[in-house]
């Protein structure tokens, strides 16, 4: 039986493993390669992992504006759906492979609602 999440710790884990498939998928690498190519990658990790602690956990350790960095990042690299598809295939294959229960469900509902909301910010339902 998979443990379900319970800390930051894990929710990291599951962060790194997920970029691992985003970073090796020719789709998606363009979304990051400024990140890479400045080496911010492991801070950026920190980042999304503070987000999503704050969401499952309810603490308050990130500070930025989720959505406007990907409208922002929508102007040199424009999302379509298929990207979002992609994003919640690969999170989804992550935590299933490794977590499961209440927190484990939580963040994947969070990620669909989080998507569609993103989706139709970035006008993608036409």
């Amino acid at each position: 039986m998979k443990p379900d999440i319970l800390s930051r710790k894990d929710i990291k884990f599951i962060i790194t493993k997920f970029y691992n498939l985003l970073l090796a998928d020719h789709k998606m690498i363009p979304f990051f390669e400024d990140i890479v190519a400045q080496n911010q990658l492991e801070e950026h990790l920190d980042i999304i992992s503070d987000f999503w602690n704050d969401i499952l956990f309810d603490t308050n350790t990130y500070s930025n504006n989720v959505m406007k960095k990907h409208v922002d990042k929508n102007v040199f690299v424009a999302f379509k759906k298929e990207h979002f598809a992609i994003w919640m295939s690969y999170f989804f294959e992550t935590i299933d492979a490794n977590f499961d229960g209440e927190n484990a469900n939580n963040m994947k509902n969070r990620a669909r609602s989080i998507a569609t909301v993103m989706e139709l910010k970035l006008d993608l339902y036409k």
